[in-house]
């Protein structure tokens, strides 16, 4: 058994709240995040041993498939995660920036396991549909050819579900503008 994360996006609030509550019912698992995003999706975040969280990932998915908007269950994610969702990543140093957008929450979850795990890159922030009408985005720091290849894999990864929006790589950003990410 190993450490999990798993998330269900809704369309609606009350599938939202009610999918969250079966969820938890499902296994033993925590919430990590259970709220209202832009434009009044419920997004649902757990964490736990990798079969409860895939169990109650497909209790939601089930449930309410209807009002289900996307999901993910990635078993052992890359620590950098949880500090980048909350904006509490520690980075002193951006050599190069990489973003990446994606038309919902749970896409860029899965696009930032997969850039963190390609390269040598610190994740600095996951802004999860906040303020964005759903749409969310992943800035990641590291030096440029480390940046552009894992821009590429997170692409790759989140293009299939047809997610993917627009990404780019900028070679030494001025501080002027790391100062206002950082």
């Amino acid at each position: 058994m190993s450490k999990a994360i798993g998330m269900a996006e809704f369309k609606t609030v009350s599938a939202g709240i009610t999918a969250a509550d079966a969820m938890v019912k499902t296994a033993d698992v925590e919430i990590i995040e259970a709220e209202t995003v832009c434009p009044g999706k419920y997004i649902v975040i757990l964490t736990g041993e990798l079969s409860a969280v895939n169990a109650s990932v497909e209790t939601a998915k089930t449930l309410h498939a209807t009002h289900l908007i996307d999901s993910f269950v990635l078993g052992n994610p890359a620590e950098e995660i949880f500090p980048a969702i909350y904006g509490a990543s520690h980075v002193e140093v951006v050599n190069s920036l990489g973003i990446i957008e994606t038309y919902d929450a749970a896409a860029i979850i899965v696009a930032a396991d997969e850039a963190a795990k390609t390269a040598d890159v610190s994740l600095i922030e996951i802004r999860l549909a906040r303020g964005m009408c759903g749409k969310s985005y992943l800035l990641l720091t590291g030096e440029v050819a480390a940046v552009e290849a894992a821009i590429k894999r997170a692409q790759k990864s989140v293009e299939p579900r047809g997610m993917f929006l627009d990404s780019s790589v900028i070679a030494r950003p001025d501080q002027k503008l790391i100062s206002q990410i950082l």
